[in-house]
């Protein structure tokens, strides 16, 4: 009995201590959310040298729904090694007055930032790709390739990965319309698809 509950205090103690890890600005931390100079430029260069995308999550400070995507999917190995094989990620704050210098050159706050893009709730993902190392991006427009809107639960989550890292997008321009021919596939194949998980 003693065991058990030494067990259980265990792992109930590295959960919290997860779930406490926070910057000073309050948004949770990720290992895999880089650490650049803020400019998306650049920063969509280097993951394109890297042979990835640019996934730039904007959150707030007491985002119940941010929290349950760092609890919940962001715990889950799938989605963490499928981000970490295929993006660059920046964690934006929506209030935030770090300066952070646009794909048009422009310099401005996170909170700006938030503005200019149409970021208006959180957590909001936006991903960029580069497809001529040439012709770099004059505007966030020109780069962009899909925004996910809010918390999605982790099927949905990861399938908007895979969207994005396949290319998914250039065939299928409409994602409920791709996601809906993935789960049918699934289904075909004997796969369990779990939308709700």
């Amino acid at each position: 009995m003693k065991k058990l509950f030494v067990i259980l205090t265990a792992i109930l103690l590295s959960h919290t201590a997860h779930a406490a890890e926070v910057g000073d600005n309050g948004l949770h931390l990720q290992p895999f959310f880089a650490d650049t100079f803020l400019e998306m430029g650049e920063d969509l260069a280097e993951a394109a040298a890297e042979g990835k995308d640019l996934m730039v999550i904007f959150e707030q400070n007491g985002c119940p729904y941010c929290a349950e995507m760092h609890a919940v999917n962001f715990e889950r190995e799938e989605i963490v090694s499928y981000i970490e094989d295929n993006f660059l990620v920046i964690q934006i704050d929506m209030w935030g007055s770090r300066e952070i210098t646009d794909f048009d050159g422009e310099a401005l706050e996170e909170r700006a930032l938030a503005r200019k893009w149409f970021v208006n709730f959180t957590p909001t993902t936006l991903f960029f790709a580069l497809d001529d190392p040439d012709n770099p991006p004059e505007s966030m427009r020109d780069a962009l390739i899909f925004m996910l809107p809010g918390y999605f639960k982790p099927f949905h989550h990861l399938s908007s990965l895979e969207y994005v890292a396949t290319d998914g997008y250039s065939e299928q321009p409409n994602f409920q319309r791709w996601l809906q021919a993935k789960a049918d596939h699934m289904r075909e194949n004997g796969e369990e698809v779990d939308l709700w998980n």
